[in-house]
């Protein structure tokens, strides 16, 4: 009998491992075939073929995959390795429908975007997009292309969604030259997401984000949202603006994915967790660089309800990390205990790039004596269930 109820113990462990597995999984859903000519690569049949500058879209003109209306220029491939794309002039904007899954799921945009006139344009010019859930403005950089990630919505059932990009400014210089450029454009869906074992928190390995662009190694930066709901880092509010970074161009300390706080000035993340109260909990989590020229002090201030906690790291910026902990007790009346991760300290590398600490793997456990008080309740209700239907 002892060896019967060993393996039904371990039998029973292993199918809860395997049912969490396949829930988490459903997040990493696809939706990268749902818009066509994303990265604008197939050219508008008028364009010359040996066309070097932009290229005026007419009323006539079709751009393959798009609507257009407004000053909208195509640009083709150059011999310096640029990419093909569109700039978007004076009231210029571009827009393409796409069918939801049959599946209610989370939609992420990543989207690269650049000035075409260099520090002449370092003020004119921003992207807006916006769905039928969401609107965001993202403003152009003179060095160089900016990635950036975006909530767009939620939706199902086939759902038609108008996906719109647009260019904005508040200058009235209308040179062409200094309008905006976007080019690799990325959906990615995500789908209900659980908790992992023993981790209170969802999402804290910071896996479930926007999709990385194949052709860019400066990671995904994500501007500020107040709601976790509506936040490109699933589970988590943002604040100010932190680097959605991948193990492929920068260090990670677990996993695929990490967040660097790059704005200085509050830069953070923040979740809730419901627990119990005047119950005991650790806060687990990663602090590193992520191997991008980092170097010098970065500074975390960590914070689990009303239980604050700095820590540092001293970083050469070739890429290492440590894990730190501290235990709290729940002390909301509300039971929602709010859980941050803030930057004071603005950093940058010698070139000039904003940087910053690396946050990773965020376990919040329970007690002992809790997970113990939560098992127990837990066989006692299966037991309730399962005995009328045994008898």
């Amino acid at each position: 009998m002892g060896l019967r109820y060993c393996c039904r113990r371990i039998a029973m462990k292993k199918a809860a491992s395997t049912l969490v597995l396949q829930f988490l999984l459903l997040g990493f859903a696809s939706a990268a075939d749902l818009l066509q000519n994303p990265d604008f690569e197939t050219p508008p049949p008028g364009v010359p073929a040996n066309s070097t500058g932009p290229f005026l879209l007419w009323q006539n003109d079709t751009l393959p995959g798009w609507s257009f209306s407004g000053e909208v220029y195509y640009l083709t491939a150059s011999g310096d390795g640029q990419r093909r794309a569109v700039q978007l002039g004076q009231d210029g904007t571009i827009n393409q429908t796409f069918a939801a899954s049959a599946d209610y799921a989370d939609y992420l945009v990543t989207f690269a975007i650049a000035s075409s006139g260099g520090a002449n344009c370092s003020s004119n010019g921003s992207v807006v997009i916006s769905a039928p859930d969401s609107r965001g403005v993202f403003p152009v950089g003179e060095k160089q292309r900016a990635v950036y990630g975006q909530f767009l919505g939620s939706w199902g059932d086939r759902e038609a969604i108008d996906l719109v990009i647009g260019s904005e400014t508040t200058e009235s210089d209308v040179n062409a030259t200094c309008w905006p450029v976007v080019d690799s454009i990325v959906l990615k869906s995500i789908t209900s997401l659980v908790k992992a074992n023993d981790n209170e928190l969802v999402n804290g390995g910071f896996e479930f984000g926007p999709d990385f662009l194949a052709d860019s190694n400066e990671g995904v930066l994500l501007q500020p949202a107040q709601s976790p709901v509506q936040s490109p880092l699933r589970e988590w509010s943002i604040l100010g603006t932190v680097k959605y970074i991948d193990s492929k161009h920068f260090f990670i300390p677990q996993g695929n994915a990490a967040v660097e706080f790059v704005s200085g000035n509050s830069s953070g993340i923040q979740t809730a967790a419901q627990l119990t109260k005047d119950s005991s909990y650790t806060l687990e989590f990663m602090l590193g660089d992520g191997n991008d020229s980092c170097v010098g002090d970065l500074e975390v201030r960590a914070q689990a309800g009303s239980v604050l906690q700095n820590y540092t790291i001293q970083s050469k910026g070739m890429g290492s990390a440590q894990k730190f902990s501290f235990k709290f007790k729940a002390d909301s009346d509300t039971g929602t205990t709010p859980i941050s991760f803030v930057s004071y300290v603005s950093s940058q590398t010698k070139d000039g790039t904003l940087c910053g600490p690396v946050v990773d793997d965020v376990v919040l456990r329970a007690s002992l004596g809790l997970k113990l008080a939560i098992q127990w309740r837990f066989l006692l209700s299966l037991l309730l269930f399962v005995a009328p239907v045994m008898n």
